[in-house]
């Protein structure tokens, strides 16, 4: 591989930059440690089990909340997509009603947001108990699970759907580059706030940065986030 950087000269700025992000990503990628990868699982591991011990009781509570309101699972599992565009099971406790996902296709008229995402603000298939645990972060919960066996990380990109993936540029496409995670920098940024495009590019930023301490700065910033609920919907 070359340095990109004369492309600056020769063709449209926005493209040249984007190509020269493409680089510096696949050689972070192509230099990332063993030694870094193997440290993140076994925080991983460790910070999982201490998260699902300590909130063992809270999540066997928020169990029954949702099961209380309509007598039906209170754990919703959904197909995502992670690291080389494999499937993956992922789990939240459910904050809608029951038949969310047949009354989706009916709300896309009216999507708050930019991209292949869909967020709707007051949206009306949220119960009230899934309003409140939406706006506390406590829906995200289970997703310690998925990071105890593996399918997960504590801190990467948030996992798209498919449905989403199949709308990727190839730009976009490189958010797939690394496990997916409970948080990154964008929900340190405000989350529902800012724009798809800006979410992408801090997702590549977390791929070209990433290390231990910028792991470590980022979980601390997300306690901050969720203590605040910035941008929590």
């Amino acid at each position: 591989m070359e340095n990109l950087g004369y492309l600056l000269q020769n063709e449209d700025i926005p493209q040249a930059r984007k190509r020269q992000k493409e680089y510096d990503i696949s050689l972070q990628i192509e230099n990332v440690s063993k030694t870094y990868l193997t440290t993140k699982r076994l925080i991983d591991i460790v910070v999982s089990c201490f998260a699902i011990i300590v909130f063992a009781i809270p999540m066997l509570l928020i169990c029954l909340g949702i099961f209380l309101q309509d007598f039906h699972s209170p754990i919703f599992k959904q197909i995502r997509v992670t690291k080389d565009g494999r499937f993956f099971t992922m789990y939240k406790f459910r904050t809608m009603c029951v038949n969310a996902e047949q009354q989706l296709q009916a709300l896309r008229a009216v999507n708050e947001a930019d991209g292949p995402v869909f967020k709707m603000k007051n949206d009306p298939r949220v119960t009230p108990f899934g309003r409140f645990l939406r706006r506390t972060s406590l829906d995200e919960l289970t997703q310690f699970f998925n990071v105890l066996n593996g399918t997960m990380s504590l801190v990467g990109p948030r996992p798209p759907l498919p449905r989403e993936v199949e709308l990727y540029t190839p730009y976009q496409m490189h958010r797939l580059d690394v496990k997916g995670g409970i948080t990154c920098y964008w929900q340190c940024s405000g989350r529902s706030n800012i724009m798809f495009d800006e979410w992408v590019e801090l997702d590549l930023k977390y791929i070209r940065d990433r290390s231990i301490s910028t792991d470590t700065k980022i979980l601390i910033q997300t306690v901050g986030a969720v203590l605040r609920r910035d941008g929590a919907a």
